[in-house]
């Protein structure tokens, strides 16, 4: 950043006061801040100056301070660092702040640069030859969709070509800065698409509301009529799922071939069957094979006690 200055001493003024209009907004300024805090006013006051003389003087610097009861140099400190504070006198009718940052370089901002050099002056921050234009280049000034962009005063004027921004010269030039309108010099309404909205255009009718008309019992009965789909279901083979199972508590009669179907069913809806037991196997409720000892009558082994002598 570079270093901020203050205008030479023979363009200085002598004095500096607000003007009434001004002085009554300046005392209604300060009340907004609380009792030992009114120095939080150094901006608001130091902006009203420079839009009452165009720049901010020596003079409104230390005047500010005086108001303020703050130091001189604390007031300069703040005038100094922020560049939206002119330090020295720009034109009259119009200072020009052309961005120059990414988005409107690459959109031809170094052309609209050219068009003040040309209409202007070939430096920054010079006056023309009456003295009432000056330009200079700034960085963002938040418009970056509708690139490259200038900033008059406190109006944007963007979506700007070369030919445009001359034509606006010329009217500030004129003293009828006023009759231009700022914002977006194209057709189209703050950053939205050139020519209209480009998307969404279609008048979408909802489905139903409260205010179409109700259907009628005939139509009522018809819809109802149609069976609900099975698409959401879920499918389930398993035989606890099965309504044509049914239990011995609901039906005993039918239970036992039940019992028997499902020996022969999937276990669940993934697993595949297994094949029917045989004859005579170990399923439970099934007989034993022929010959073959059952567990009630299998041996039972023990231990044999021994005495304390060590008999059996």
């Amino acid at each position: 950043m570079s270093v901020r200055r203050l205008a030479e001493d023979q363009v200085q003024p002598a004095i500096f006061a607000f003007n009434d209009e001004n002085a009554v907004w300046a005392e209604a300024t300060i009340r907004k801040y609380p009792a030992g805090r009114q120095q939080s006013a150094v901006i608001p006051l130091l902006m009203r100056a420079q839009e009452q003389d165009g720049w901010v003087t020596r003079a409104a610097i230390e005047f500010v301070a005086n108001k303020l009861d703050m130091p001189y140099i604390r007031v300069l400190e703040v005038a100094t660092f922020y560049t939206q504070f002119q330090l020295k006198p720009v034109g009259t009718r119009a200072h020009i702040q052309v961005c120059g940052t990414t988005p409107c370089m690459l959109r031809g901002a170094e052309d609209l640069m050219k068009v003040c050099q040309h209409k202007i002056h070939h430096d920054p921050f010079a006056l023309n030859a009456a003295g009432t234009l000056s330009w200079e280049e700034v960085e963002c000034q938040g418009a970056c969709v509708n690139a490259p962009m200038v900033i008059i005063f406190k109006d944007a004027y963007e979506d700007l070509t070369p030919e445009r921004l001359e034509e606006i010269i010329d009217a500030f030039e004129a003293g009828k800065g006023d009759e231009i309108k700022p914002g977006p010099q194209i057709d189209r309404i703050f950053s939205a698409p050139e020519g209209g909205p480009q998307t969404l255009n279609d008048e979408i009718k909802p489905v139903r509301t409260n205010l179409d008309p109700q259907p009628s019992a005939e139509e009522a009965a018809a819809a109802a009529s149609v069976p609900p789909a099975d698409a959401a279901r879920p499918k389930d083979t398993a035989p606890e799922t099965d309504p044509k199972l049914k239990t011995p508590a609901t039906a005993p009669a039918a239970a036992a071939e039940n019992a028997k179907a499902a020996e022969t069913q999937p276990l669940s809806g993934t697993a595949k069957s297994k094949s029917a037991p045989k004859a005579g196997s170990a399923v439970e409720g099934a007989p034993p094979e022929e010959g073959a000892v059952s567990g009630d009558l299998k041996p039972k082994r023990t231990r044999r006690k021994t005495t304390t002598e060590g008999e059996s």
